[in-house]
């Protein structure tokens, strides 16, 4: 098994240089088109954050596993918010504008409802996959009017066009075979220690998928880009709700393990109202933050033990 675990280990790393490379394409692309930073970190830095969820999404669906689709989706929208704004505050805490609780949170919320409902008979057809991925096209439209002129452009600021171009094309590229190898290492590891994939997903793959939004926010909350930082985990979370669910089901149906209408989605759902929260509040602070890793922790420790 050390060669699985050697290949789990190195696809975790490619993926995650190989998401950051896709991310600074897509920033370029988006600072030549002049959006706003919230639009960056929802939709540009969103997206690209999340491609690796998406991949190995589709790759988990593609080879037979889609309980690794469904672990790695919900666990990574844990993961962004307990660990990755928790992170982040703690490195410099940030500021929510309160526009988000009016806009964007509700359509996470409603997506999060949505998926439950369509779950409930305990499956994932194609239709519902299908409906989710169309579903997501207006929300991210709607999202996106209005944003544009918030923008001041800075002079000397614009990426080249053909560099960024050049970046997303090479991302993605690594991105797929790294996905391929991790979602392998993955299934191999959870064979022989007698570990379910629904949990291999939630917490290793989830956590190895989500290092590239950990990157992305906490450097943004580095710079005093707060809206970058927040919107970077509302877009990732609405994208791996709408559109990873959605691609792994527009695959293959997927059956539905009990847990994650018990466990999973409830935990997502909370999380949510945290991010309701801490908009109303309209700030992180770093006490919060410290809060939000332990309960990252303690939820982990506990799945591990087969606690919950």
């Amino acid at each position: 098994m050390w060669l699985q675990g050697t290949v789990l280990i190195v696809s975790l790393l490619v993926l995650a240089w190989s998401a950051d490379r896709f991310v600074d394409g897509a920033c370029g692309l988006a600072r030549v088109l002049g959006v706003s930073p919230f639009l960056i970190g929802m939709v540009i830095v969103g997206f690209g954050t999340s491609a690796p969820e998406m991949l190995v999404s589709a790759v988990s669906a593609f080879e037979g596993s889609p309980d690794i689709a469904l672990g790695n989706a919900y666990g990574s929208n844990i993961t962004n918010v307990l660990l990755i704004l928790g992170v982040a505050a703690i490195v410099n805490p940030i500021k929510v504008d309160f526009s988000v609780v009016k806009k964007e949170l509700p359509f996470l919320a409603g997506t999060i409802i949505l998926t439950f409902f369509l779950i409930l008979d305990g499956l994932i057809s194609r239709i519902n996959a299908i409906s989710m991925l169309i579903l997501f096209i207006p929300i991210m439209v709607i999202s996106s009017l209005g944003k544009k002129e918030e923008v001041e452009e800075e002079p000397g600021k614009k990426e080249s066009l053909l560099k960024s171009i050049f970046l997303i094309i090479f991302g993605l590229a690594l991105l797929v075979s790294s996905s391929r190898a991790l979602v392998w290492a993955a299934k191999d590891i959870a064979t022989a220690l007698g570990i379910s994939e629904l949990i291999i997903g939630l917490t290793i793959i989830a956590l190895g998928t989500s290092l590239p939004e950990l990157a992305a926010s906490v450097s943004a909350a580095r710079k005093n880009e707060h809206g970058v930082a927040f919107g970077n985990v509302v877009g990732s979370n609405l994208f791996n709700t709408m559109c990873v669910v959605g691609i792994a089901g527009a695959i293959t149906p997927i059956n539905v393990d009990p847990k994650i209408l018990t466990r999973d989605l409830p935990a997502v759902a909370l999380v949510t109202l945290f991010l309701f929260i801490f908009g109303i509040r309209k700030k992180i602070d770093r006490v919060s933050g410290i809060f939000l890793v332990v309960l990252y922790i303690a939820y982990t420790i506990l799945l591990g033990l087969k606690i919950i």
